[in-house]
């Protein structure tokens, strides 16, 4: 392949970051939500 082949190709790496952005973000959601409805205490012992 030439260079300028090579810089031509598109990777996916940009919808691999999407995804994961979006995953994060429910799952921080997710537990921000329980944390509320039913916080627990830590146990000191």
């Amino acid at each position: 392949m030439s260079d300028e082949e090579l810089m031509s190709i598109n990777g996916g790496v940009a919808r691999a970051y999407f995804f994961g952005i979006i995953a994060t973000a429910i799952t921080f959601i997710i537990g921000l939500v329980d944390g509320l409805i039913r916080p627990l205490n830590c146990n000191d012992k």
